[in-house]
């Protein structure tokens, strides 16, 4: 396993901490690729990864705003992902990076694929891995991403778990209830069962989250439809919200990638019947009130995701699915030698960092 070195890099927007495997850049002959955590970790939950990288790749992991050791800007949730695709750029531009390839997980690949619409020429090969859906988390209902109410109510800072959000800030290391840090890491960020000899080191990236308004969850406001709250202005989980989270233009920058989308068969984040997502809660009877499946179904997030890459495709992107059997919700650490394999392949694919790309360039 590689060295990584651990520094913070001045940009024009923020003080970002990164994990580095060669600052500098002199030893990576092939290029770099940076490594995009989710929600509710940190750039930590790649430390074993970036040891693990192809020979001559320089690999990068910041700690997006809001986690690890970045300064704690707030995040404006009314620009989508465009806060954190903003720092990634930065970030590029103090480093000298002009074009890199990227692994995104989770949420993280909303703040890579906003890049990619943004300036395509920057992204080369994308691992997209248990994306969140293009369409946002909560609040749509079918493959093309219709709202379900105009207000978007079911999405945003107040579907996540109060209790869950408290025990972070509290430092929670215990199992001694539900929704600790804890529990909740071995229940849905992983597939239940899995034993990690990090998880030590995991669950103190998942306690870097920063807590409150303007970080995580976010704010939030009522809503007269069900289930009673919409989204607010502020905070990664308003962010994710449809009401500013859109990237189905994605499809249309046939000149970013290849694109391997990687996810496991028991992912209980990102589904089409997700344990976090309030329309499939309310079908099994977990939240009262629920008003049926013809007026609130379940977020089809797989489904959202595979109708946008296709349509990537068809614009003349390449993209391939590959589904990990009894995988959870995190690939790189449930199977991480199938996931480096995979890694390592399309890299191969994408060759070097190619220069940068005119506009509509395929």
């Amino acid at each position: 396993m590689g060295q990584v070195t651990e520094h913070d890099v001045a940009t024009t927007r923020a003080r970002i901490h990164v994990r580095d495997t060669d600052p500098g850049g002199a030893s990576s002959p092939a290029g770099t690729v940076v490594l995009v955590h989710g929600n509710c970790s940190s750039s930590a939950f790649f430390h074993r990864l970036l040891g693990e990288l192809p020979a001559g790749w320089r690999g990068i992991a910041p700690d997006l705003r809001g986690y690890g050791d970045t300064e704690p800007l707030p995040i404006d949730a009314t620009r989508g992902m465009r806060d954190f695709a903003d720092d990634l750029a930065a970030l590029m531009d103090a480093l000298g990076i002009e074009r890199a390839a990227f692994v995104a997980h989770s949420a993280g690949a909303g703040a890579v694929m906003q890049l990619a619409v943004d300036h395509p020429e920057r992204v080369g090969a994308v691992l997209l891995e248990a994306p969140a859906s293009p369409f946002g988390f909560g609040g749509t209902g079918d493959a093309e991403g219709t709202p379900i109410w105009p207000d978007h109510a079911g999405s945003g800072g107040g579907t996540a778990n109060p209790d869950f959000a408290a025990a972070i800030a509290a430092g929670d290391r215990t199992t001694d209830h539900p929704h600790s840090p804890l529990n909740v890491f071995r229940a849905l960020y992983v597939a239940p069962g899995t034993e990690l000899a990090d998880e030590d080191l995991l669950l103190d990236s998942v306690l870097s989250t920063r807590i409150g308004e303007v970080h995580y969850p976010g704010g939030t406001v009522p809503s007269e439809n069900w289930p009673g709250t919409g989204p607010g202005t502020t905070g990664i989980n308003n962010a994710l919200s449809p009401r500013y989270y859109d990237l189905s233009d994605f499809a249309d920058v046939p000149q970013v990638g290849p694109v391997t989308w990687v996810r496991g068969d028991v992912d209980a984040i990102v589904s089409d019947t997700s344990l976090l997502d309030l329309g499939h809660l309310g079908s099994i009877g977990a939240v009262p009130g629920w008003p049926g499946a013809d007026v609130y179904p379940a977020q089809p997030m797989v489904t959202q995701t595979r109708t946008v890459l296709d349509r990537y495709a068809a614009a003349g992107g390449r993209y391939e699915e590959v589904v990990l059997e009894g995988v959870g919700h995190s690939p790189h650490l449930e199977a991480p030698v199938r996931f480096v394999e995979l890694l390592t392949e399309l890299l191969a694919r994408a060759g070097a960092p190619e220069p940068s790309l005119p506009d509509g360039a395929s």
